[in-house]
């Protein structure tokens, strides 16, 4: 490939992750703003079970085709669903219920990122280059920053509430299905992929949905529910996946991760506006130096 096409297929990717991330940033504000009307699971099993029906008309042929690439890699296929659609969200929605949206994106998608990029090099054997690392490096100091409210010496008695184990348990379940999306069988066309790990992921959902149907009830049916589980569907899952997996594809999936950063700027600015949740100068900073952070990890340098 020559360095002219290289670089288009580089810009692509970094032009799909980053519409991503913000497409992304509005399930943060949705798991806020629906967490007294739609249970966390429910939430996440009509959310998965809208985009699979959604990508029904466009990829049923393809899965019937390619069903046996799925039946020799199934092992494959329930890991990366298990991870991607049946954990991953599940622990976002239910850390909505005790954590800001703001906390959330900056916890989950923050740490997500170094977990993805630390995989990616045990098991995909994928370069770190020297300002890879310094950019994560950069990215922790933001983070560190924010959870401690500008004075570093409070790390000393930090805490973490049950919001914040809850969506570092949903950044790791992510951080493994962006690695295992990089192992996709070659041969599988991408929006059967997607729909194979989406329908898969539904399924392995069911169980747990309908003990929460039994313990909590159902949700009342109207715009202010409909809308988000249809954003949810279409939005986060099905456009979001498909931008993202093909950025994997042309940046690798440690790099790609990084991106994951620039979804706290979105989400915190999402929730100011429909949340009326509070922004502070710490915030700002954290920001800029995540962002700065993620700037420097994509420079190309020799790697290691």
């Amino acid at each position: 490939m020559n360095d002219k096409l290289h670089q288009k297929q580089i810009w692509i990717g970094i032009s799909l992750a980053v519409l991503a991330t913000i497409i992304w940033s509005g399930n943060f504000i949705i798991s806020r703003q629906v967490n007294n009307s739609i249970p966390p699971i429910t939430l996440n099993f009509y959310r998965w079970l809208t985009a699979t029906i959604i990508l029904i008309p466009f990829a049923w042929k393809k899965f019937i085709a390619e069903l046996p690439i799925v039946k020799k890699n199934i092992g494959y296929f329930l890991l990366t669903s298990i991870m991607g659609v049946s954990l991953f969200n599940t622990f976002v929605y239910v850390a909505g219920h005790y954590s800001t949206a703001i906390n959330m994106a900056l916890i989950g998608t923050t740490t997500s990122p170094i977990i993805s990029v630390i995989l990616a090099r045990i098991f995909l054997h994928e370069k770190i280059t020297f300002l890879r690392v310094v950019g994560m490096l950069i990215c922790i100091t933001g983070i560190l920053l924010l959870l401690s409210h500008g004075h570093f010496e409070n790390l000393l008695t930090l805490s973490f509430t049950k919001g914040d184990w809850w969506m570092l348990a949903a950044a790791f379940a992510f951080a493994v299905y962006n690695v295992s999306a990089k192992k996709k069988p070659a041969q599988m066309n991408n929006v059967n992929f997607l729909f194979t790990v989406f329908l898969i992921g539904t399924l392995l959902v069911i169980p747990f949905y309908l003990l929460e149907l039994k313990n909590s009830g159902g949700f009342e049916i109207n715009n202010k529910t409909l809308f988000p589980i249809f954003y949810l569907g279409l939005g986060t899952s099905v456009i979001c996946f498909l931008f993202w997996n093909i950025a994997i594809t042309r940046l690798g999936a440690g790099r790609t991760a990084l991106f994951g950063n620039l979804i706290p700027v979105f989400s915190s600015i999402g929730a100011v506006i429909l949340l009326n949740e509070k922004i502070s100068t710490i915030h700002l900073i954290s920001f800029i130096i995540v962002v700065t952070g993620l700037a420097v990890a994509n420079i190309h340098r020799k790697s290691f």
